[in-house]
């Protein structure tokens, strides 16, 4: 059992491995042309994606975080609970919906020209399709991270520190960037630096809004110009930023966990009632990204996808589902069973040797699906080719791709992706599991496999459920793992939907995008159901 932990543990780091190796063997002058034609281009262009909607995402989800937490406005308890929604969207679906509600032909401009008799050109309106419009995308999907983090820290902090500062005569809001906003920092970071590894790692938004960043460089390479050294080289200069990122969460998480130790929390505190223009102007602060983020998006798709004649019951549908679903399904319960096994043998082998192999295997987390796609390929490919050209020689028999043509490569690179997603959720049910059971257990002749399957399983199944349920949906949503990956004669739901939006045929890729938010509304609805008893019972 414990071996198993090390394999899968090795599964998950090869590709990261396998990408920096194939970047650092290629060829100097191919260095040269990446670093003088399109790095800074990429570098630019990125930083500043990460600029804006880690500033945009830290200030609306802290601002809406203390707001439902501190004050009672209009709306405020529902309010709560509808600011997680966005996170049920991809930012690329999200996309297709507002370029089809903010273009030309859309019906703001058509509204817009008819209203005021302009023309085309008699008029400027903001282009949706640029690296702003790509920032805003994005930071409406991404902010309830820190919305969710900044939150739990604003709950859980002490409240005396802010009754001390009421009474020496600071203003609430004084005593919010004074005590409050200190306390929560470590969260709010953390929460930020969430969202700027998703930004990193997003590639249908930009792909669609034709913002040339380094996700986006390397899909062109690997499939455009069919330049894998350049391809393997833009992964590795991806990875080294992610990786970073990955560093600076982790240390900011240990901070977290630090400061949310403290007393009572403020639902112990009578909320102030907001009155009159500011509890109206409450309401307008945490109302507008829900509208933005979920309401207008779901308005949208339904409207696209009832206008496009097509039905997710039809045959071809049916089919894109049905490979979406096996696709993820089976993804999730190896993830799932890896993660046990590597958190099985961190929980019975404490020591610096089990806390490495939890590093590595949740590495994937920081790595966008690009750089994984691109560090199995080049090997795989490789040993394809050597498969095939020796049963060419020896028996006449082509044997093709048979590794980089099936779908366990997909299944390999989402569990090496998605494999923190499933130690966390596990590890947070274990948690609850005292640790005199396993001595229990062991004292009553329980060998390690009896231990995890009559004690740890039944205790932890709903957190076991959960991480199922995340990962499910995490694959279910992942595109440029799946978009580089996926063989010839299988296709998902999420490359349906990017191919039809990459022809513009926006209509029609809204089928397929409400049955991916309808799948990632799962999680959020388990989620804001939670939040929802959290409010009752303070």
């Amino acid at each position: 059992m414990y071996r198993l932990a090390w394999a899968v543990a090795a599964l998950c780091v090869a590709p990261i491995i396998a990408a920096a190796l194939a970047a650092l063997s290629g060829d100097l002058a191919t260095w040269r042309d990446v670093l003088w034609s399109v790095l800074p281009r990429y570098t630019a262009t990125t930083l500043a994606l990460v600029a804006i909607v880690g500033t945009c995402t830290a200030i609306i989800g802290t601002s809406a975080a203390w707001l439902v937490t501190v004050y009672r406005f209009p709306g405020a308890r529902w309010l709560e609970i509808a600011l997680a929604l966005p996170l049920a969207f991809p930012a690329y679906v999200l996309a297709y919906a507002y370029t089809s509600l903010l273009d030309h032909p859309g019906p703001v401009q058509t509204l817009l020209r008819n209203v005021t008799g302009w023309g085309p050109r008699d008029y400027w309106f903001p282009e949706i399709r640029s690296l702003g419009g790509a920032a805003l995308m994005l930071t409406i999907v991404l902010y309830p991270y820190v919305y969710l983090l900044a939150r739990a820290s604003f709950r859980q902090q002490s409240s005396n520190a802010f009754l001390v500062a009421r009474t020496l005569g600071r203003s609430p809001v004084a005593a919010f960037w004074s005590v409050a906003l200190p306390m929560a920092r470590p969260a709010i970071v953390g929460g930020t630096l969430l969202a700027i590894m998703e930004t990193i790692a997003d590639f249908g938004t930009v792909a669609f809004f034709n913002v040339q960043t380094f996700a986006t460089g390397i899909y062109q390479a690997w499939f455009s110009l069919g330049d894998r050294a350049a391809a393997a080289q833009l992964s590795l200069c991806l990875l080294s930023f992610a990786l970073l990122l990955a560093g600076l969460e982790r240390a900011q998480r240990g901070k977290a966990r630090r400061a949310s130790r403290g007393g009572a929390r403020f639902e112990v505190l009578t909320k102030p009632r907001l009155a009159g223009w500011r509890g109206w102007g409450a309401t307008a602060v945490c109302l507008t990204p829900v509208l933005l983020g979920f309401l207008i998006p779901v308005i949208m798709l339904g409207t696209m996808a009832w206008g496009s004649g097509q039905s997710l019951l039809q045959p071809r549908y049916l089919h894109l589902m049905t490979n979406s679903v096996t696709l993820a399904g089976v993804a999730s319960v190896l993830t799932v069973i890896g993660a046990i096994l590597i958190g099985f043998r961190a929980r019975t082998r404490p020591g610096r040797v089990s806390r490495g192999l939890v590093v590595g295997a949740g590495l994937g987390y920081a790595v966008p699906g690009g750089v994984i796609a691109v560090g199995l390929m080049v090997p795989m490919a490789g040993l394809d080719n050597a498969i095939d050209r020796v049963m060419e020689a020896r028996f006449g028999i082509d044997t093709g791709l048979l590794i980089t043509g099936s779908i366990w490569l997909m299944v390999l690179a989402y569990m090496a992706r998605f494999m923190a997603a499933a130690l966390n959720a596990y590890d947070s049910g274990m948690a609850t599991v005292p640790g005199h059971f396993d001595a229990i257990a062991r004292s009553l002749g329980q060998g390690p496999a009896r231990l995890l399957w009559r004690v740890h399983l039944p205790v932890a199944r709903t957190s076991v459920m959960t991480a199922l349920l995340i990962v499910f949906v995490d694959v279910m949503k992942e595109l440029p793992a799946t978009l580089i990956l996926h063989p010839f004669n299988f296709e998902t739901l999420a490359v349906q939907a990017y191919r039809l939006a990459a022809d513009e045929r926006l209509h029609e890729a809204a089928v397929p995008s409400l049955a991916l938010v309808a799948f990632g509304l799962i999680p959020v609805l388990l989620l804001c159901r939670t939040i929802g008893r959290e409010s009752t019972a303070a």
